[in-house]
């Protein structure tokens, strides 16, 4: 069965980078966990000092769209780290694949 890969990246305000994988792994992860989200990897781009990924696994296309309204949509979001982890970022884009198991498997990392 093929899942749907979403490619989120971040360039983040010059200097945040470390806040930010910080608030990601400390506050962010945890409740992603606690939503149900598969996160398959995330971490600082290689490129430059201002960038970073998010990896997330879907079932379906409807399925993202549901879990991120139910996410993003919570209170435990928009009362808790909304306000900070934006403040962060200047601007994010996101893809989405479709990708075989083997490949799901090949870009997920230990989260």
């Amino acid at each position: 069965m093929n899942r749907f890969v979403e490619i989120r990246t971040y360039n983040l305000r010059p200097g945040t980078r470390a806040q930010f994988h910080r608030m990601l792994t400390e506050v962010s992860l945890p409740m992603l966990k606690r939503w149900h989200v598969d996160v398959v990897a995330y971490g600082p781009s290689p490129h430059d000092d201002d960038s970073y990924y998010l990896l997330r696994a879907y079932a379906s296309l409807e399925d993202r769209q549901q879990s991120q309204d139910r996410f993003y949509g919570s209170a435990e979001w928009r009362e808790g780290p909304r306000e900070a982890i934006l403040a962060l970022i200047d601007s994010y884009a996101e893809a989405v694949l479709e990708v075989d198991e083997t490949t799901l498997q090949g870009l997920r990392r230990s989260v």
